[in-house]
């Protein structure tokens, strides 16, 4: 398919873009610790632009090292000692022919003291963020004053820098936006009140920004279509907002939404949609004349182009599509869509910056990592090497081996593809896992990868290969605990109910363990017409989740009538009836059910492994069969494995 809006020409201001693809700002906390742009930062940015993008947007970057940081290592632009890195990544940027923009922040409220070394958090009032849960104090007016001056400042620095542009953050629930929303602006000086004083602060930075700058200096301002907070901004008044900026002469709206209170709209998780938010967007280019970028879950280059061709946006921001696989832009150029690694919404990348760690993409183990693991050698001389299991681990360590030259016999116990990641697919919105296990599957059939369905290797076949390494990657076991009548034939694990050997229909449930293996199973049990109970140990629900994929779901399940019971023990399980105990308590209790579905994890098996080890040279262990872990493990265990495969 010929992408031909995805692939025009645009323009912000007076900057022409050579395509419609954004990257817009992601977190990434690969700044060094001085805030200076490192050299990891930089090969991240350019393998994005190499790969097709016409505008990169920074991540988040400080203008005031007082109480606006917002990461411990986090992009800085507060002084000009950071002119020179930063004209290092520009330089990096544009020899793709890309261009980039730095974006200007500050996290006002939405900020942990911690992070500014032990200060009160500030905000436009006195208002504490829920998701926060630290009252901040609310800034002087002098203090705003100051402020603004210092987001020319960092303006100032980025053109100095040669930055193509710079991009205000005004969305997000950050101060910016924290001053323009009704729900957190309750100042009575210049700068609350009405719409036109919450909107002050705002217009004096872009103002300054034109003044010092030069008109022609592109400036682009991320606001929030909808905050989806109660009493906070709505689309209507966000429609009045971008109106007075094109006013001031903005060049472009970047359109998002969501609040650190509603933080499930600002990075969905895997149930979200593509597409699913881009009224807003097509709202927004209704009323402005000038450029709007959108960020609305895009996954497919089919559907950039459709938004494009529907006149919803001017730019496509893709955002974690290219954390997935950077070649986004070069593979739909060249129409090879197929090999896209899509995106599976996983929240793996937020989670890992939001625990103060460097960005991490469960499906590409290079992200950030691209100078500590460059193209690989080619030097496998076509020696073979087997890997024994067919889920994440072993596709991804099948494809670096092939990349690399080796050649590697791929077996799968299954008649498919994909491991406990192919099982996870199947409970309801989790269709994005099967974009990426259908990349996976064409990539290994591009690199002409011998995979051996339904077949599971024995000791002797192996050594029939001579293999000059095997990679066992075959899983691990459901865990079965030693609980009276656990070996019932009413009982039966989530691989089990997954694969359709368990066919569970119109019964009384009980779910035991509450990780997001057991709630996504809870919620494919209930949509087959169950009555589902599931019961968790700890002292709540989902306790090693991450909590928005957590607030995901569960919403779902209640709105399913599924019940959730924390701090309870599975004691017995008899025919018709489960015996549950209270921990906290000691209370019993007997509860009638038809089945019991256990997920309570998975062990690894050493016995296969032991064998293997004392009669091949080289034999190595990848994903749950070392660790049980999450899919981005398994895929940076099948990596690093093969590619240090000497």
């Amino acid at each position: 398919m010929k992408y031909e809006k995805l692939f025009a020409a645009g323009r912000i201001g007076r900057l022409e873009l050579r395509n419609r693809i954004v990257m817009p700002a992601m977190g990434t906390s690969l700044a060094a610790a001085s805030g200076e742009a490192s050299d990891e930062m930089i090969a991240y940015y350019e393998e994005r632009a190499a790969g097709g993008c016409g505008l990169i947007i920074t991540e988040i970057t400080r203008v005031d090292n007082e109480t606006g940081v917002g990461t411990p290592n986090q992009l800085n632009a507060s002084d000009l000692l950071y002119v020179p890195r930063l004209e290092k990544l520009a330089r990096a940027v544009h020899r793709h022919d890309s261009r980039i923009f730095l974006q200007l922040q500050h996290p006002g409220r939405q900020n942990h003291g911690r992070l500014i070394g032990g200060k009160q958090i500030v905000a436009p009032s006195a208002v504490m963020s829920s998701a926060i849960g630290e009252m901040p104090r609310e800034l002087t007016t002098e203090e705003v004053e100051a402020l603004v001056g210092k987001f020319v400042f960092g303006a100032y620095i980025a053109q100095l820098a040669g930055i193509d542009g710079v991009e205000i953050h005004g969305a997000h629930g950050y101060l910016i936006g924290q001053f323009l929303s009704p729900l957190t602006n309750l100042r009575t000086d210049k700068y609350g009140g009405s719409l036109e004083g919450r909107m002050r602060f705002l217009c004096e930075i872009v103002q300054g920004i034109k003044k010092t700058c030069g008109a022609g200096f592109p400036v682009s301002v991320r606001i929030d279509g909808d905050e989806f907070v109660p009493g906070g901004i709505t689309l209507e008044e966000a429609l009045l907002t971008a109106l007075q900026l094109e006013k001031l002469g903005v060049d472009c709206i970047n359109v998002s939404a969501g609040t650190y209170e509603s933080s499930n709209t600002i990075i969905e998780p895997i149930s979200y949609p593509q597409g699913w938010k881009k009224h807003l967007a097509a709202a927004m280019k209704q009323a402005v004349q000038i450029p709007v970028i959108a960020c609305d879950v895009i996954r497919k280059p089919d559907f950039a182009e459709c938004l494009l061709e529907e006149g919803n946006t001017d730019f496509v921001a893709l955002g974690r599509a290219l954390l997935a696989d950077p070649q986004w832009g070069n593979k739909a150029a060249e129409g090879r869509e197929a090999e896209i690694r899509t995106c599976i919404s996983c929240l793996y990348c937020i989670q890992e910056v939001m625990e103060c760690k460097v960005i991490k993409c469960a499906v590409n183990a290079r992200v950030g990592r691209e100078l500590e693991f460059p193209e690989p050698q080619q030097n496998g001389d076509g020696r073979v090497v087997a890997v024994v299991g067919g889920g994440p681990a072993g596709m991804e360590a099948a494809r670096v081996l092939a990349e690399r030259k080796f050649k590697p016999v791929l077996f799968e116990a299954r008649d498919v593809l994909g491991g406990s990641v192919e099982l996870g697919s199947r409970p309801p919105l989790k269709e994005k896992l099967n974009w990426f296990l259908d990349s996976m599957e064409h990539q290994l059939e591009q690199l002409h990868v011998d995979v051996r369905l339904s077949e599971k290797p024995t000791l002797e076949q192996l050594r029939e290969l001579d293999p000059y390494a095997v990679f066992v990657a075959a899983g691990a076991q459901p865990i079965i605990p030693a609980i009276p009548g656990v070996t019932g034939d009413n009982v039966c694990t989530v691989v089990d109910v997954l694969s359709g050997a368990a066919v569970i229909r119109d019964k009384r449930v009980v779910v035991i363990g509450s990780g997001m293996t057991g709630l996504e199973t809870a919620e494919y049990l209930a949509e087959q017409g169950n009555q589902v109970t599931v019961v968790e140990m700890q002292p709540r629900i989902g306790p090693d989740a991450y909590l928005p994929n957590l607030i995901d779901i569960v919403t779902r399940l209640k709105k399913n009538g599924v019940q959730l019971l924390a701090s309870t023990k599975l004691v017995e399980v008899r025919e018709g009836t489960v015996v549950l105990e209270n921990v906290s308590t000691g209370d019993i209790s007997v509860q009638d059910t038809d089945a019991v579905v256990l997920s309570i994890g998975v062990s690894p098996e050493r016995g296969f492994v032991n064998e293997l080890k004392r009669v091949m040279p080289q034999v190595k262990v990848l994903g749950d069969a070392a660790k049980p872990g999450r899919i981005g493990q398994a895929i940076q265990s099948g990596f690093e494995t093969a590619y240090v495969l000497k």
